[in-house]
């Protein structure tokens, strides 16, 4: 996921947010400079896609776990990659100045590279399945949290003007969005071309070859970065004061919240779409071939999004996205979205509609740790950013975990699952965690005062 730190003229519950929040003082920096760093989402996204997409069925298709065994270790992996990145969030906040967060993303970037392909390796002989993706999968999200959070941190220093946050997330967003769909689309005809085999060696194939590429692009957008002042916020001296200023935010827990709602409908989603197409349509390669479209959405829809923002406010064209893709889920659930081709047009609409509260949450998020900082006189970002990372991690696992067990509940056990079960069980609960978080944004105390 994405951070984004627009200024004028993207409208915050307060109105403009230059006169909502302080002014950035980081050094104008070319930009140059903040497109070959914006390219590091690439590298992120194709280790996190990667993840998102392939990971839960390369474990149950490939490796033959059980869909429930499969879910549970996918859960307790993003648990405890939310638990390491707020624990990095406050070490940063509390130790790191910006020329040691980028000593830290570049001496990560190696050990990242290596645990990812270690998540797709196949055990050894002797070694029981679930543990071994288990360990796999623990290593590679400590190291991911270890170098994201610094990541992101330091892109909130970047920005001198709201024109270099607004180019700066727009480009991060594209990047990431190039990324997820060269993982959608491309995963196993990469792999298997460098395999000579379309089996499951094709996944960890790809897994070197993502590796590879990510590992160069992270390093060369952390040497992009030039040097940069201290931070004007005095450290915590604590870290339970730097926690206690980020959670006594009353706008920061509610926009929380609302994520933890919009994540666990989304994750749902994005996971069913492999299995409904094998198992209703009995299709694999068109719903490899619908991520990849999926994927393609976010290029239309991230500069749609920010001219939405632009035009009606940020937290307006919140309301839109939920009820885009409530509409949506309603005709899926109804019976309404009948063919391949209305089936693919759905999914691309409610990926535009996830898209657009994605963009929303992370582009409030900035004002939030500006009026965090200014009333808790601390500096805080990096704990911000952790502890969204925690909720982010929290709801991915729970939803991976609620859809493995309806998916059992309906028969993917068994190799086998009606389609009309198999359309409620992926839409119905979705659609009320969007709901869920459109009523937890209306009690927001910034958006009441805009609405």
């Amino acid at each position: 996921m994405s951070d984004f730190c627009f200024e004028s003229p993207v409208r915050t519950a307060d109105g403009p947010t230059h006169h909502a929040a302080p002014r950035m003082t980081a050094p104008a920096i070319v930009w140059w400079r903040l497109l070959v760093y914006a390219a590091g989402d690439f590298a992120f996204n194709l280790y996190w896609q990667s993840m998102m997409l392939y990971l839960l069925f390369y474990y149950t298709e490939a490796l033959r776990l059980p869909i429930a065994q499969a879910a549970a270790c996918y859960a307790i992996a993003m648990a405890w990659d939310g638990v390491a990145g707020l624990v990095v969030g406050v070490w940063a906040d509390r130790h790191l100045t910006a020329a040691r967060y980028r000593a830290v993303i570049a001496a990560g970037t190696v050990p990242l590279g290596l645990c990812f392909v270690m998540a797709y390796a196949a055990p050894p002989h002797g070694i029981a399945v679930f543990a071994w993706v288990l360990t796999g999968h623990l290593l590679f999200r400590t190291c991911y949290s270890l170098v994201n959070i610094p990541y992101l941190a330091l892109s909130a220093r970047l920005c001198s003007t709201g024109a270099d946050c607004a180019r700066l997330a727009g480009w991060r967003m594209l990047a990431g969005t190039l990324a997820a769909l060269i993982v959608a689309v491309g995963t196993l005809p990469l792999g298997s071309t460098i395999a000579g085999n379309p089996g499951p060696v094709a996944y960890r194939a790809a897994a070197l070859l993502f590796a590879g590429v990510g590992t160069l692009v992270l390093l060369a957008a952390v040497l992009a970065v030039p040097s940069l002042p201290d931070h004007e916020m005095p450290a915590a001296r604590t870290s339970l004061r730097v926690l206690a200023g980020a959670l006594s935010n009353r706008a920061f827990v509610n926009l929380g919240a609302a994520m933890l709602a919009m994540i666990l409908a989304s994750t749902m989603i994005d996971k069913a779409v492999l299995y409904y197409f094998k198992y209703a349509l009995h299709d694999q390669q068109a719903g490899q071939l619908t991520l990849g479209w999926m994927m393609a959405t976010g290029a239309v829809a991230v500069p749609c999004w920010m001219a939405v923002a632009r035009r009606i406010g940020v937290v307006t064209g919140w309301f839109l996205a939920i009820g885009l893709c409530t509409a949506a889920l309603v005709a899926f659930i109804g019976g309404w979205v009948v063919g391949a081709l209305a089936l693919k047009t759905f999914l691309v609409v409610v990926q535009a509609a996830l898209v657009g509260l994605s963009f929303t949450l992370w582009a409030l998020l900035p004002g939030v740790i500006a009026r965090g900082e200014a009333a808790a006189r601390i500096s805080m970002g990096a704990v911000i950013y952790g502890l969204f990372a925690l909720i982010q991690r929290i709801g991915i696992g729970l939803g991976t975990l609620l859809l493995g067990l309806m998916l059992r509940g309906i028969g993917i056990a068994q190799g086998a699952a009606a389609s009309e079960p198999l359309r409620l069980a992926i839409a119905a609960m979705p659609l009320g965690f969007l709901l869920l978080s459109a009523a937890v944004m209306l009690a927001n105390p910034m958006v009441r005062r805009q609405v």
